[in-house]
């Protein structure tokens, strides 16, 4: 387990793109966090270490999904709004999942248990108006 303090969304966006380096095809990412935590701001961060520009990311909330075509694809999920874990296989995320992508996925305790067991993950709290605990669990 690592813990870091992020004092501005910049500082978020960061770490997250330094992140990025260490990941590979294959591997998830479980973002989990309050509302207004930064989990979007994370991914901004994150597609960037992939060759694309932050601003191609969206929240995903109303589409479930969003897929960003970097040097490797990366799905990024949204499960906020899922009610039930069958909405999830409903759209085919465990071929996101075991394929040959990076997936990050906001809200996973919306669909914990078809999610492999070898996911990275990472928890934002908020600690302060711009402030943030990031703790990663490998």
């Amino acid at each position: 387990m690592k813990k870091y303090l992020s004092h501005s969304v910049i500082e978020t966006e960061k770490l997250a793109e330094e992140f990025s380096r260490d990941i590979k095809e294959g591997d998830i990412i479980c973002l989990s966090g309050d509302l207004g935590a930064g989990k979007t701001h994370f991914v901004r961060g994150f597609v960037k270490g992939f060759g694309l520009p932050a601003d191609v990311v969206s929240s995903p909330t109303f589409a479930i999904i969003n897929e960003y075509d970097g040097e490797v694809p990366i799905y990024h999920f949204d499960c906020y709004r899922l009610e039930h874990v069958s909405e999830a296989l409903e759209i085919g995320s465990e071929e996101y999942f075991y394929g040959n992508g990076v997936s990050i996925i906001e809200w996973p305790e919306k669909i914990r248990e078809i999610l492999p067991d070898y996911t990275i993950d990472i928890r934002i709290l908020v600690t302060g108006k711009e402030e943030r605990e990031i703790i990663f669990s490998f």
